[in-house]
């Protein structure tokens, strides 16, 4: 299985999960779980809309399948136009994958060729955040910045850089204690200066890209400091960088917006993005690019040798259209806009428990810092956090009717993104089942 240490289920059977209503599922026990993690960031509309599998079946019933390598098909096209209409700027190209790292991926060889072709063939090296997780194929992940996640894979593509990632609660140990967090526009200034000196210290005309996550993910949920995009977008713009904005899992509402880049206000000149363009329905990717960044490929022989075959599968892209549908029909961004303080809100009770550090994010997106020590803000070592984690956490919270992440990946982090459908009743089913389990996982250190 994907991700999984399979020796767990040397003497425990694996949980099966057979159906979904809203935002629950159950397994083949019969037990119901409240699915707090939307699947895996993707079930935005909740489990067992009926209108998306019946667009699925109307379109398979029409034409199953065939690819966009000379050719297009009419969801294809109605969907691209829909995405151009909704990314900000002159966002107008989208080019359709089948997943997540499928979108990271062609960002780069999108980056590498287009500076190819526009004179400047030595920029072609990446810079991304400490921490970060932009996918599993081997240029997304030479981009991720997790080292454990990479040595087993390793060599893997050169020319990618790390700088510092934007966890305001560590500020202090990020900046090497130059700041405290105290200061949130003074730490984002910081933290988008350390990509200048990034750039500065690879050579401008070697660097092509720069790939952040609006609220970035591994780690637990990293909103950007006030000012900080707006400070990376004058550092690209300056050294002629592309700024990729990875949106896999902050877009499509996740944030209350179509765009975390719209949320944030900032341009970049790459969008990827992938699982709620579904809603986990049917696979689909996609990257979405300025027209400049096409502009070479438009005329003459010039192609961008790169695709896949199941790249905007006409199924999918018909799906994604009734999702998008339903998203403006009960309008599903502005409910997650409305509602998002009381989500907050409903979390920041937890800040009680001697365990709880920090709870951190935007949207329907927030991670939950776990620490030793809430003075020192004292992390756990490996041992400890292998107990905490996948000892207890991971198995104690999925007994108490609760799906999510327990994740170690950067500090120990619970990590939060239910359906955008959920309201003040799962909010507080949510609390109170974390409440109970973290309660007892105090109780153990």
């Amino acid at each position: 299985m994907h991700f999984t240490r399979m020796s767990s289920y040397d003497t425990a059977d694996v949980p099966i999960i057979v159906r979904g209503d809203g935002p629950y599922v159950w397994d083949a026990q019969g037990r119901k779980y409240l699915d707090a993690l939307g699947g895996l960031f993707v079930s935005q509309l909740g489990h067992g809309r009926t209108e998306l599998a019946e667009a699925a079946a109307k379109q398979a019933s029409e034409l199953a399948f065939f690819p966009l390598w000379s050719y297009a098909h009419p969801s294809a096209i109605e969907l691209a136009a829909k995405i151009a209409d909704y990314a900000p700027g002159d966002l107008n190209r989208v080019f359709f994958t089948t997943g997540g790292g499928e979108a990271v991926e062609s960002a780069w060889k999108l980056a590498k060729n287009y500076f190819k072709l526009v004179g400047k063939p030595g920029k072609h090296k990446v810079i991304s955040r400490a921490i970060a997780y932009h996918g599993t194929t081997q240029g997304a992940l030479s981009i991720t910045g997790l080292p454990g996640l990479k040595a087993p894979f390793e060599p893997l593509v050169p020319s990618t850089f790390r700088v510092p990632n934007t966890n305001a609660y560590r500020a202090s140990e990020i900046t090497g204690g130059f700041l405290d967090g105290s200061d949130p526009e003074a730490f984002g200034r910081w933290a988008a200066d350390q990509i200048a000196v990034a750039i500065e210290n690879e050579g401008a005309d070697t660097v092509a890209a720069v790939f952040l996550e609006p609220v970035q993910n591994a780690g637990g949920c990293f909103p950007p400091p006030p000012g900080y995009f707006e400070r990376v977008r004058e550092i690209c713009d300056r050294y002629d960088v592309l700024l990729v904005s990875d949106e896999v899992i902050c877009a499509y509402g996740r944030l209350g917006h179509m765009f975390g880049a719209t949320r944030y206000g900032y341009q970049p000149d790459i969008i990827t993005s992938a699982k709620g363009i579904t809603s986990g329905y049917s696979p689909l990717g996609a990257m979405i690019v300025s027209d400049r960044l096409y502009e070479p490929f438009a005329h003459g022989t010039e192609t961008f040798l790169h695709g896949y075959t199941f790249g905007g599968h006409p199924v999918s892209t018909a799906v994604a259209l009734k999702n998008f549908e339903i998203f403006e029909n009960e309008k599903i961004n502005e409910g997650v806009r409305e509602r998002e303080g009381a989500f907050r809100g409903t979390l920041e009770k937890l800040l009680d428990l001697p365990i709880v550090g920090d709870v951190r994010g935007d949207g329907f997106f927030y991670g939950i810092e776990l620490v030793k020590d809430k003075a020192t803000k004292e992390t756990f070592d490996e041992d400890e956090s292998e107990r905490l984690l996948r000892g207890f956490l991971s198995k104690a919270l999925y007994d108490a009717g609760l799906y999510c992440r327990a994740d170690d990946r950067g500090d120990p982090v619970i990590q939060l993104s239910p359906p955008l459908i959920c309201g003040q009743e799962h909010f507080d089913e949510i609390e109170q089942k974390l409440r109970a389990v973290l309660t007892e996982a105090a109780g153990l250190l």
